[in-house]
């Protein structure tokens, strides 16, 4: 509270997350059981057994490497919305406003894709027994009902979210060591040589998930299934005004939910391959290939106790992105960044939680996936578009603090360390390596089919750099800095005193 304090801020919010609990909200999100599924084909349909058995570790290197650098970082800033707070801090306003837009429009998409895939995910698990059809009244509908949940749950209080998102990490690890379990057993052999071979898939062959290609480019693209799976760590830093002992606390949940994601992913996925009777047919099966696998092998009734645990696993995923976005919506408020910015940085003293950013979060996803649904170029909706940007638009929100964590440590701006210290010499590797990491990731973000990504991303920069100069660089101040932290002070107590706060 006393480091909150120093940076102009009141503990609005309830601190009541432990250790464990800030690892769980990432680990939750990250969720090897919603992306690592729902994304398989990247892999399988690329090129084959190694995309899994070679690709898998390495994509999960490219997060590592933004994790360790953004945990050193949250350790001395300590923030709800931490990235736009690192960004201002050690960069100056329009770094802090530009990262936090990256960011905040890439959590709303993700939000809104995370809950897509849990749709389909349930339909292809239950769908067919209940007679559903994949209609945009069917997909929005359910849509609306478990996003709605989520927000609910979260409007309540920080306490039954961090007890559902602790049994959220409980319950993704076990069920990966039972869906793994699963998969050797019925495994008609175990061809672990099958996890090292390479074999492009791109086109037909691979169900055209990719366009026809040359094995290096089928090989690097699958890389994507990892990066964009071990993602929505920085779930850690935006809560660290929830988190008891968050210098600490923060930075060990952020790597901590990057490496065991990374090790349980890829004992299942791994398994998984193994237990796949014919790799041809399943890269043939394109985006259907979990369930063509499963269905093959699996006996029903294993099978729809895996997936309703799946599917549970994906909902608190969900879940825990409502908490994500609505921090980042609240903290960017509390500094003026957003339309109705006094109405979204208000805390409910009741329940201690942002109540209007939750529910404007969770509006915002719902209403992105309708709108992009109902627009195609071509014969590519919208929405798949926009959420080909998602990950690029987190990543770069991740890279601009990064940065600028760079060229500010041992100046005035972040004279020193916080208590979470793996030296200076490991932050600048792991620093250089993320923003190399970043190039990567936009190369490949920005292939076919997802090229029309390079022209999302150039044009919303173009529209950023026109807003900021017309508009936001005269009005927007930024977090508080110098004499008006101590300004700040009478404030800070109003409004600890008017949402119950003791000292």
């Amino acid at each position: 509270m006393q480091v909150l304090h120093s940076m102009g801020y009141a503990q609005e919010l309830e601190r009541r997350m432990s250790r464990f609990s800030n690892f769980a909200i990432s680990f939750s999100i990250i969720c090897i059981l919603s992306g690592g599924i729902n994304s398989l084909a990247q892999a399988t349909s690329g090129a084959g057994g190694a995309a899994i058995g070679i690709g898998w570790p390495l994509g999960c290197l490219v997060s590592a490497v933004f994790a360790i650098a953004m945990a050193q970082i949250a350790s001395a800033y300590p923030t709800a919305g931490g990235l736009y707070h690192w960004g201002s801090i050690l960069g100056n306003r329009f770094i802090g406003w530009l990262t936090a837009w990256f960011n905040l429009l890439g959590l709303v998409t993700v939000l809104g894709a995370i809950n897509v895939g849990t749709y389909y995910f349930f339909f292809g698990a239950f769908g067919p027994s209940l007679g559903m059809e994949d209609t945009i009244g069917t997909r929005i509908g359910f849509l609306a009902l478990i996003t709605a949940l989520q927000a609910i749950i979260n409007h309540v209080g920080i306490g039954l979210t961090a007890k559902l998102t602790d049994f959220s990490g409980s319950l993704i690890l076990v069920t990966s060591v039972a869906l793994a379990a699963t998969c050797l057993l019925f495994a008609p052999s175990w061809d672990v040589a099958r996890l090292f071979t390479f074999h492009n898939y791109s086109g037909a062959a691979g169900g055209n998930v990719w366009p026809d290609m040359s094995m290096g480019w089928a090989f690097l693209l699958g890389l994507l299934l990892p990066i964009y799976t071990i993602t929505g760590y920085d779930a850690s830093a935006h809560t660290s005004e929830e988190t008891r002992d968050a210098a600490m606390s923060v930075p060990q949940g952020m790597v901590s939910s990057v490496l065991w994601s990374s090790i349980a992913g890829y004992v299942v996925l791994c398994s998984f391959v193994l237990m796949i009777p014919d790799m041809n047919a399943a890269a043939a099966q394109g985006w259907n290939v979990f369930f063509w696998a499963m269905d093959t092998q699996v006996p029903g009734t294993l099978r729809t106790i895996l997936f309703a645990a799946i599917f549970v696993a994906q909902f608190l995923c969900g879940l825990a992105t409502v908490t994500s976005v609505s921090r980042m919506i609240f903290a960017f408020s509390r500094d003026g960044g957003l339309p109705a910015s006094k109405a979204l940085a208000r805390v409910n003293p009741r329940f201690r939680t942002p109540v209007a950013a939750i529910w404007t979060g969770a509006v915002l996803s719902v209403l992105f996936v309708w709108g992009t649904s109902l627009i195609s170029f071509g014969e590519t909706s919208a929405y798949a578009i926009v959420v080909s940007c998602t990950v690029i638009f987190l990543f770069f929100s991740f890279a601009i603090p990064i940065v600028a964590g760079l060229l500010a440590y041992g100046g005035t701006k972040w004279p020193k360390m916080g208590p979470w210290n793996i030296g200076r010499g490991a932050f600048m590797v792991s620093g250089v390596l993320s923003v190399l990491a970043m190039a990567l990731i936009f190369v490949l973000g920005v292939q076919p089919p997802n090229g029309n990504a390079l022209y999302i991303t150039l044009g919303f920069l173009a529209i950023a750099g026109i807003v900021w100069f017309a508009f936001e660089r005269r009005r927007f101040t930024g977090p508080p800095i110098g004499d008006e932290i101590a300004r700040r002070q009478a404030a800070i107590r109003a409004a600890e005193t008017a949402v119950g706060e003791t000292r």
